[in-house]
């Protein structure tokens, strides 16, 4: 068989690929962030983010319990705050809670020093919800920003999933070379692409059958289990929660587990997993510095 990965980490238990089906939990902070001035009065939309909280966690929670796995939900910090009880079934169940912003906010949009007040705040409302500091990171909206990176380090991050440079896990640096493991992230694995449609943001999309959804997860799991590489999802509750598409998840685990030699984990364990080999030497991952360029690349017509 032709391998398509070079270099590719090994999982343990002679697993031929790593899997995580990850979970933003976003519930009504992307509300806030689109609508920051007239929030409270979309209360159409509002239902519809709340319906992740209320009704689609507690049913991807009993899908993770029925098959006795653990998995990472990335939640901003006012999410936490917000939802309580909603964050201690995640604890109860042994899922990772991983960062995902205050309010969701586009960070590349603010200065340094607020971009700091927002990662700082979302870790205190971890850390009091959960009793230990996050260690996993996911970028709202993929934005971003030439900060990000050092933030990250300075504060005790061990890993990230915001960036899509390469199918496998690998390092991202600094210009100090430090660096964080990168469990990458891909469109192909968002269902953000296969279900959303707002009139409310004009972001209609065609809403696909949830058999359409799954077939394109499925080719990137299998072509993930049979190179030895790596796949995790980027869902969201109040989507992926709804009923039809979550009966296809059960169907689409069944079918995973039926594969045979697939390690379902959290992202925290993916990352110790990796960092174990990079220590003992039995791995060497492809790094990439960030950021790419220290300013704006001149174009001709500019110049």
């Amino acid at each position: 068989m032709l391998n398509l990965i070079d270099n590719p980490p090994k999982w343990p238990n002679g697993a031929r690929c790593a899997v995580c089906i990850a979970f933003d939990f976003d519930a009504e902070s992307i509300l806030h962030e689109f609508f920051p001035k007239d929030a409270p009065r979309r209360v159409a939309l509002g239902s519809t983010f709340r319906f992740g909280a209320k009704v689609a966690v507690p049913r991807i929670l009993k899908i993770f319990d029925h098959f006795n796995i653990k998995q990472t939900m990335f939640v901003p910090g006012w999410c936490v705050e917000q939802y309580p009880d909603v964050i201690k079934m995640i604890i109860d169940g042994g899922h990772e809670i991983a960062h995902h912003g205050w309010l969701h906010e586009r960070v590349n949009n603010f200065s340094h020093n607020v971009e700091r007040e927002i990662l700082l705040r979302g870790m205190d409302a971890i850390e009091k919800a959960t009793g230990r500091t996050p260690i996993g990171y996911r970028c709202p909206s993929n934005a971003f920003s030439e900060n990000t990176l050092n933030l990250l380090l300075e504060n005790g991050f061990k890993y990230d999933s915001s960036l899509g440079g390469h199918d496998i896990p690998y390092q991202i640096t600094n210009q100090k070379g430090h660096k964080l493991i990168e469990l990458p992230y891909d469109y192909s694995s968002d269902d953000w692409a296969q279900y959303a449609h707002f009139d409310d943001v004009n972001h209609l999309m065609p809403i696909r059958s949830p058999a359409e959804a799954i077939n394109v997860f499925k080719a990137d799991f299998e072509a993930a289990w049979q190179h030895g590489g790596y796949w995790a999802a980027v869902w969201h509750p109040f989507l992926s929660g709804r009923l039809a598409r979550a009966s296809a998840i059960v169907e689409f685990i069944e079918h995973m587990q039926s594969k045979g030699s697939v390690w379902f984990a959290t992202m925290a364990e993916i990352t110790t997993h990796l960092d174990g080999l990079i220590e003992k030497g039995e791995w060497s991952p492809m790094q990439d510095r960030v950021p790419f360029w220290k300013s704006p690349v001149t174009q001709i017509t500019n110049s």
